[in-house]
């Protein structure tokens, strides 16, 4: 048997015995497991050795009866034991927001739990979080972003009008803007900003990544209520939204691509219709279909766009410039 399926195995005993007020026999822990009664008599062994309170308790009926305590981490952290330390175990998926507010809290609460959980216990859990991995294609980093962040989120907590120095990918020279912030949106690995600009009249969104300063001002603004970013995101496939029309959207996958699309929740709106050839039949509804094109592309020849025709048209082009982009090299 490999060690990361101990490992796993007394992660799970350590979650019974936390829950279960009166704990449990050695022999139910090992019906539950589906392992033999020696095995989990090595497993509390090892749980116990270390570092984790375990306690063994006989009934009146003489029954021997483990439970885990929670006096470690539970009591000072107003979690219990495997709360403090699933929470522990998940703050890898929190490393692409480092440098912001959000990581610097979630930090301290990790050096809370690292306290009370003792130095052995820790060695046994990074050898489980070895199992889990994620990786850092495309994401951001936002290390050198805290002041930056900061300043943003007193914009949109206290209404502030906000001024930002902004590189556009489309401009040599950054750029400045006066905005009302609105609210940050965490999008495929990157952090943007959705903003009211009134030098334009219109939300507008701009990636932190992108911004080299910002200055909040003294002036207020009123925020339009109702407001929410879920809400306004809604009909986005992503990140960009525009104000046109509600499109429908209709989309044939194939082979590969129909099993990988069928899996997902790509949309809130999504419809997926499985057809007797092994297709698969994407519809969506949508108000801009920027991000859902390089979707698409993605896909290759498994992936046929059905409607609207503006969206087929936009594709056709977008492929004979790269088709004609290859053949004139």
């Amino acid at each position: 048997m490999s060690d990361t399926t101990s490992l796993l195995r007394q992660w799970t005993l350590l979650k019974t015995l936390s829950a279960r007020r009166y704990g449990a026999t050695v022999k139910e822990l090992a019906d539950e497991t589906e392992v033999s009664i020696r095995t989990i008599r090595r497993d509390l062994e090892t749980i116990a050795r270390l570092g984790f309170p375990l306690e063994e308790t006989v009934t009146e009926h003489g029954r021997k009866h483990w439970k885990l305590l929670d006096g470690n981490a539970g009591e000072a952290l107003g979690f219990n034991l495997t709360e403090a330390v699933s929470l522990y175990l998940g703050r890898r998926f929190l490393e692409p927001l480092a440098g912001t507010l959000f990581w610097e809290g979630a930090q301290s609460a990790f050096r809370k739990i690292r306290a009370r959980l003792g130095e052995t216990a820790l060695n046994y859990l990074e050898t489980i979080a070895e199992a889990f991995h994620q990786t850092s294609m495309g994401y951001g980093d936002y290390s050198q972003k805290a002041e930056i962040i900061d300043g943003l989120m007193i914009g949109i907590e206290d209404k502030r009008v906000t001024r930002i120095s902004y590189q556009s990918a489309r401009l040599k020279e950054p750029a400045a803007y006066e905005l009302h912030p609105y609210g940050i949106v965490f999008h495929a690995g990157s952090l943007y900003l959705v903003a009211f600009v009134p030098s334009y009249d219109e939300i507008r969104h701009f990636k932190i990544d992108r911004m080299q300063d910002v200055d909040v001002q003294s002036a207020s603004f009123a925020r339009p209520q109702p407001f929410d970013l879920r809400s306004y995101l809604a009909e986005s496939f992503g990140v960009h939204r525009t104000d046109g029309p509600v499109t429908h959207v209709k989309i044939s996958f194939i082979n590969w691509a129909a099993r990988y699309v069928a899996e997902s929740q790509w949309h809130s709106s999504q419809q997926l219709t499985e057809l007797p050839d092994d297709s698969l039949i994407a519809e969506f509804k949508l108000r801009d279909t920027r991000e859902l094109k390089r979707w698409l592309l993605s896909f290759g020849p498994n992936a046929r766009v059905l409607e609207p025709p503006e969206l087929i048209e936009d594709l056709v082009l977008d492929l004979s410039a790269m088709l004609t982009q290859y053949t004139n090299s």
